[in-house]
């Protein structure tokens, strides 16, 4: 889909596919999509117009339509290090993902967490952002976390003093350098229903949150909190700040995701490179039968190539 997209506009950018190239082509094939692949060549300036390049790794065994086989775990982590790699050290501008099954992952014996853990780790950074961004009416939304994968029972303890200003500080640096934002304005949602009600509801706002926010005032950020979740994400309030930092996953980004699905996408902050991927899961379902996968909506995926031309485009200047 994202392969007939492109063919009939091409992105103003150079797309590799790195991936298995038989089940690229074959994919393709399944859904009716004449899709215009060429081998990626590394040396080469550019490809034909509207190609899209495949950067050939093969998987261990031979893929079933909507059915991962823990066989290919480690080949396709092996993918995920090479494009990864090939980011870092600059022969690629940016790298985009596609959703992946983490119970396969885990079923294999390998342990798994998400693409955002998998990338800190390979490239040793001490802490990364994920953060979602979405719509763009009156302004974009944009949504990080201070911590992302964790039960919900977990997440009090990990909501620390130096969590939550190293999540403001790589916030602002990644919305000066990449979206091209000069003075970014933050708002940091309260853990607790109404940001700890004084501390009846709890005192993670007054002894953690709040002198943590003052401290980034310190070092001149721009940044308000801790704010009431359920008060912040109001559209009159949002469009004030240019991101919005929530304490754990569902307290921001069933907010975004109903305002965006489909059309949203996830950046990772702080890595060494530029990275994005959609909003959304890997739809087996839709996999599973072609009549289904040809109404697939890659409206998500489209966006985040986009944002990822763009943020690149900021990073080159």
């Amino acid at each position: 889909m994202l392969a007939a997209r492109h063919a009939e506009k091409p992105f103003a950018a150079r797309l590799v596919f790195c991936g298995d190239r038989e089940m690229l082509i074959d994919r393709a094939k399944r859904i009716g999509v004449a899709a215009h692949y060429v081998a990626y060549d590394p040396a080469s300036h550019a490809p034909p117009r509207g190609a899209l390049e495949i950067w050939h790794r093969p998987l261990a065994v031979r893929p079933v339509p909507g059915r991962p086989d823990p066989t290919n775990a480690s080949a396709l982590l092996d993918m995920l290090r090479d494009a990864a790699d090939a980011c870092a050290t600059g022969s690629l501008d940016a790298l985009v993902t596609a959703p992946l099954q983490k119970s396969v992952i885990q079923d294999s014996g390998i342990p798994f967490m998400g693409h955002t853990e998998f990338l800190a780790e390979r490239t040793r950074t001490p802490r990364v952002v994920m953060m979602l961004v979405g719509g763009s009416e009156p302004a974009p939304l944009r949504v990080a976390l201070v911590t992302t994968h964790l039960k919900l029972s977990d997440v009090p303890k990990a909501i620390t003093s130096d969590a939550v200003v190293e999540t403001a500080r790589i916030v602002d640096a990644s919305l000066r350098a990449q979206f091209g934002i000069e003075t970014p304005r933050i708002a940091v949602c309260g853990l607790n229903p109404h940001a700890g009600e004084g501390g009846y509801l709890g005192r993670e706002e007054i002894d953690t949150i709040a002198p943590a926010i003052a401290l980034c005032r310190q070092g001149g950020l721009e940044i308000d909190g801790p704010m009431p979740a359920d008060t912040v994400f109001v559209p009159q309030i949002a469009q004030r700040y240019d991101a919005i930092i929530a304490m754990f996953h569902d307290q921001g980004l069933p907010v975004l995701k109903a305002a965006s699905f489909g059309g949203g996408v996830n950046v990772t902050l702080g890595l060494p490179f530029i990275r994005t991927s959609v909003d959304h899961g890997t739809a087996l379902d839709l996999a599973i039968d072609p009549e289904r996968a040809k109404t697939a909506d890659v409206g998500s995926l489209v966006a985040a190539v986009t944002l990822a031309i763009e943020l690149a485009s900021h990073a080159a200047h």
